[in-house]
């Protein structure tokens, strides 16, 4: 039975609680990382867009022909429609790697707590006593139907996270695709 005491002494737990604090905080910085990947990704973008549109008003100013300067605007307009794309698909590249690293320290903690079970029950099975054997195993019974329903639980969350993001990086796709038609006809019939 001392195997079992020895994963309870206060070392262990301490050693368990700390390991845990850790695993917060490193959790806490990357979704601090993943703020301010999002923040420069905005003062980068607005910076841009300030740019060009000093830009294409001065040039808005120099044309002197109706027709160009339609096709100036369709042409920024294709541009910006582009650059959204571009805007949403870095979003979705932050997003990715921050969800990325929550599910990797949420797996790395189930398959822990999973060992630490059974590490457990195991020091009990081999130190119950004579005649125990069936409760013994109606509890690894138990404990396996459960790491098994979590497993299955952990799996079914993580493939909906999935799905909801790709979702949302093809609905930032098609309407990306979508500004870039509707500009382009636009483009070619002021180009004539």
């Amino acid at each position: 039975m001392e195997s079992s005491i020895s994963s309870l002494a206060p070392e262990n737990v301490i050693a368990s609680q700390k390991a845990g604090v850790n695993t917060t905080f490193g959790l806490a910085a990357q979704a601090v990382e993943g703020f301010e990947k999002l923040v420069d990704l905005n003062v980068r973008t607005v910076r841009t867009v300030l740019d060009e549109h000093q830009a294409l008003f001065a040039r808005s100013l120099s044309v002197r022909d109706p027709q160009e300067f339609f096709a100036l605007q369709n042409q920024h307009l294709q541009d910006s429609a582009q650059r959204v794309q571009a805007y949403w698909l870095n979003v979705y590249e932050i997003a990715t790697g921050v969800r990325g690293g929550y599910l990797e320290a949420a797996q790395d903690q189930i398959e822990k707590s999973q060992r630490n079970v059974q590490a457990f029950v195991e020091s009990l099975a081999s130190n119950a006593p004579a005649g125990s054997e069936a409760v013994v195993s109606a509890w690894k019974s138990a404990i396996d139907a459960a790491t098994e329903s979590a497993n299955s639980a952990y799996e079914a969350a993580r493939k909906a996270a999935r799905q909801v993001v790709e979702a949302a990086q093809n609905d930032a796709t098609v309407a990306s695709q979508s500004a870039v038609r509707a500009v382009t006809p636009k483009t070619a019939s002021a180009k004539k």
